[in-house]
């Protein structure tokens, strides 16, 4: 199935009445108004720690940029060395500061755990982690090396053990900070409203290879959610805040896999990847987004809600449990 028609079958399983609300929502939020906020009201962030996973190009990349610019201390975690140095030394070009690579695949259980242990060696504290990197519409056939569907293994079972496994610097950047908080924010996507989870589609097998790659995509953005959720309770007496983010339609790499038919269409409708981080960014930097620990926000920079199966406080811990068995027991 092209990566068009792939893309608007997943949008349309199921119930369509059922559903029809959610796919307005996410249409809707393709043209949204005017942002409110912007990075000159970022404040200085001296002293502050940050990753941003997936900064080389596009929206994390941005991200990168505009922290540099308020004086945060970033890693910039990424799986290809070359691309990602070339990357930082164009940043440091822009900005005039330069952020630390830090080696990360996220398919690969030991190099998370390897470039987690390598962050707390250097770095006691940690005050805002972005799980921005992610991958989208992939080939059918890709899995990860733990066996998990590839885009479900990159976009969440990956960030949820780099997380897990750097809760410590979190907790102990929650208790210097001067608000008494720590960050993570999620990066999510308006596909989040369309599917939930295939429970038997997490790995591979039957199931997996009898749904598209788009459908397969929504399932993880949705999962998103559910993780950055769950984590805003189970968190919050370390100090964490957790949020999910829809950027927005944002100009990515990710498109790379849409047909050139497709990709030309989506060039009308989309924005430029500045846009894409003034989510990112008001979630992760300012004082009043504190307040808004567990929620979905959406472009650019406004709290919306995702459907309401993500707030399932069932799903969710079924998600979560599911979650820890795997990356201790895997």
């Amino acid at each position: 199935m092209s990566g068009e028609r792939a893309w608007f079958s997943a949008i349309s399983m199921g119930n369509i009445w059922s559903e029809l609300k959610y796919i307005y929502y996410a249409v809707e939020q393709s043209f949204p108004p005017e942002p409110q906020f912007s990075i000159e009201q970022i404040p200085d962030l001296t002293g502050r720690v940050v990753i941003v996973t997936g900064g080389s190009t596009s929206v994390g990349r941005e991200t990168v940029k505009v922290l540099l610019k308020h004086n945060a201390k970033v890693y910039l975690a990424a799986r290809d060395r070359e691309k990602t140095c070339a990357a930082i030394k164009e940043l440091q070009d822009e900005t005039g500061k330069e952020a630390i690579f830090l080696e990360l695949d996220l398919s690969r259980f030991h190099s998370i755990q390897t470039a987690a242990k390598q962050f707390l060696s250097k770095e006691p504290e940690l005050h805002i982690l972005f799980n921005n990197a992610g991958v989208m519409a992939c080939p059918i056939d890709l899995v990860t090396i733990e066996g998990y569907d590839m885009q479900f293994g990159i976009n969440v079972v990956g960030p949820f053990l780099f997380t897990e496994l750097l809760l410590p610097a979190l907790k102990a950047g929650a208790e210097a900070s001067p608000d008494h908080h720590s960050r993570i924010i999620t990066t999510s996507s308006s596909a989040a409203y369309c599917h939930t989870i295939n429970w038997d589609a997490l790995r591979d097998g039957p199931a997996r290879t009898n749904m598209s790659p788009s459908t397969l995509y929504c399932q993880s953005k949705f999962a998103n959610v559910v993780v950055a959720h769950e984590a805003a309770k189970r968190y919050a007496d370390m100090g964490i805040i957790s949020i999910s983010c829809h950027p927005g339609n944002i100009e990515t790499d990710l498109q790379r896999c849409f047909g050139s038919r497709f990709r030309q269409l989506l060039n009308h409708v989309l924005y430029p990847a500045p846009m894409g981080a003034l989510t990112l960014l008001w979630a992760g930097t300012m004082p009043e987004t504190l307040n808004y620990n567990g929620q979905f926000l959406i472009p650019f920079a406004r709290v919306g809600r995702c459907r309401e199966e993500a707030y399932d406080p069932a799903l969710g811990e079924r998600l979560w449990n599911w979650l820890e068995d795997q990356v201790h027991n895997n």
